[in-house]
């Protein structure tokens, strides 16, 4: 279902693709960066909105607490992972239109933080000079996405990373993302503002101002890793911004994203109480 525009005033936008993840038994579960990002985001504190792109189809009742604008109804972006002994296979089925600067409602115009959730390279360029007053972070997977014809997904470097890349005030991408290669990733540091690294349930790498710093993830036993990279992004930049202060911003968002994988699909979105023992032992 297509919500209007809507005019409230935000502090945390995100702009992506929402997601149809197709399940084993042919149901699909809505996901994407925006979906996980955003539930955290407001979790957090903040009056959360979403930029996207989906279809009829598409059932929002999950992230209905959020404002959602659908610039141009299209079709939903749609995803399948096939699980392989030689690791993870992606399919992306459908796309939905891209998104563009010229849809940002006049209310979202200039929020606090915007995080730039891209999952098939459906974000224009002109969008990260769209926000001169806010804080540009970015969880930028889907720039490094291609697609073969039958939708199989594959790697594919920036092209324009020198000039986008510094753009940003912070990124995150996994491991994964970037192929475990540890030239990308010092080429990715040496252009980054501040670049974090996910290593699933081993934590995380912080670079900044030419240092390198890895935070350890707690011990949990895990039921479903879906999201936990979107819910660590959230909880990093939502600290970040609080406090400017990076180490600090992933021990709170290595914690919380440890706890996501104890419960399944958006339940792994942190609580109260978690939220409130992770600040804590993150300013220690």
């Amino acid at each position: 279902m297509t919500k209007p525009n809507p005019q409230k005033p935000i502090d945390y936008l995100l702009i992506g693709h929402i997601t149809a993840d197709l399940q084993a038994d042919g149901s699909s579960k809505l996901g994407g960066t925006a979906s996980y990002s955003g539930l955290t985001a407001q979790a957090l504190g903040h009056d959360v909105a979403i930029l996207t792109n989906f279809g009829d189809d598409a059932d929002l009742s999950a992230i209905e607490s959020l404002q959602i604008c659908n610039a141009e109804p299209s079709q939903t972006t749609s995803f399948r992972n096939i699980y392989t002994p030689e690791g993870r296979e992606q399919y992306c089925y459908k796309r939905a239109s891209n998104l563009q600067a010229k849809q940002i409602p006049e209310a979202w115009k200039s929020p606090k933080v915007v995080h730039f959730g891209p999952v098939a390279n459906e974000i224009d360029s002109d969008l990260l000079d769209a926000f001169p007053n806010s804080l540009r972070y970015a969880t930028p997977q889907g720039m490094l996405r291609a697609f073969a014809d039958d939708g199989k997904v594959f790697y594919r470097d920036l092209g324009n990373k020198k000039t986008l890349l510094p753009k940003l005030d912070a990124l995150v991408l996994s491991l994964e993302d970037l192929q475990n290669d540890e030239n990308l990733i010092a080429e990715y540091a040496s252009l980054c503002k501040l670049l974090v690294i996910t290593e699933n349930k081993d934590g995380a790498r912080v670079y900044f101002k030419g240092e390198r710093r890895h935070f350890s993830a707690p011990h949990k036993i895990s039921v479903d890793e879906t999201g936990a990279g979107d819910i660590f992004a959230a909880s990093f930049f939502h600290r970040l911004s609080e406090t400017d202060n990076p180490w600090e911003a992933a021990r709170f968002a290595v914690e919380l994203s440890a706890n996501s994988v104890t419960r399944y699909y958006l339940e792994g979105v942190p609580s109260q109480s978690e939220i409130e023992h992770a600040k804590i032992h993150s300013s220690i």
